[in-house]
């Protein structure tokens, strides 16, 4: 999918990444603003009003997740983290806060440039589209009807909430504690054995093989993602 010549900031204290991420993106057809401290960051956002942000989260001045809480107080863009930082813990922190998508240090310019893609398709989208397809699988919102493969599919109230949720955040990590806390409330965040249920049943309802799943992938110790069959592919 081509760039469209989409904005992209670049936070990072490593000048050497924000030049190989400069000449990498430039030549894919994005135009690149630089910043090296998550203050000079968030004035850049201001200023330069960029499609997407990738975002470090070892910043000399403050913490990254500091930077994710100041930008969502005030804009929805696209905010995908790149750090050396692999801890569970970290990751969960940071989507939490409302980044859109998490990469460890090293990484690939091919998975960056995949995954940035599938974050500026979802922005692109409107939020209140009626009916959403992945592939497979089609949610018509309005009438709380779920097709899979051309064919009318049973899902528990529940099992649909889900399935919603997950779809209206296509393409991006949702937490074990986001999806606890939007279907069964604040007080059951440590339930986590619920989840497992209900995505095994979700699994065995549109999966072609529940063992292989296409459409629900798990986010090791982190939570789950609803990609497209485009995504999985690279496109």
């Amino acid at each position: 999918m081509p760039s469209d010549g989409a904005r992209v900031l670049v936070i990072d204290d490593e000048k050497q990444i924000r030049r190989m991420l400069t000449i990498a993106l430039t030549g894919n057809g994005y135009n690149i603003a630089e910043a090296a401290t998550g203050n000079e960051g968030l004035n850049q956002a201001t200023i330069f009003h960029p499609d997407m942000i990738i975002l470090d989260l070892g910043l000399p001045d403050c913490d990254g997740h500091e930077v994710i809480s100041k930008l969502r107080e005030w804009t929805q863009i696209p905010i995908i983290i790149l750090t050396v930082r692999e801890q569970e813990s970290e990751k969960i922190k940071a989507l939490d806060a409302g980044a859109d998508d998490y990469i460890t240090k090293p990484f690939s310019i091919g998975e960056l440039l995949a995954r940035m893609r599938v974050a500026l398709r979802r922005s692109a989208k409107t939020v209140d589209e009626p009916i959403l397809t992945f592939g497979e699988i089609t949610l018509d919102i309005a009438r709380r009807i779920v097709t899979v493969r051309g064919k009318d599919l049973k899902l528990t109230p529940t099992e649909y909430d889900i399935l919603k949720y997950m779809a209206l955040k296509a393409d991006r990590v949702v937490t074990q504690q986001q999806l606890l806390r939007a279907i069964w409330g604040p007080n059951h965040q440590e339930h986590t054995h619920y989840l497992r249920i209900y995505i095994g049943q979700l699994r065995h309802k549109i999966e072609a093989d529940p063992t292989q799943p296409r459409h629900i992938l798990t986010e090791s110790g982190i939570g789950y993602r609803l990609v497209k069959d485009s995504y999985l592919k690279g496109d």
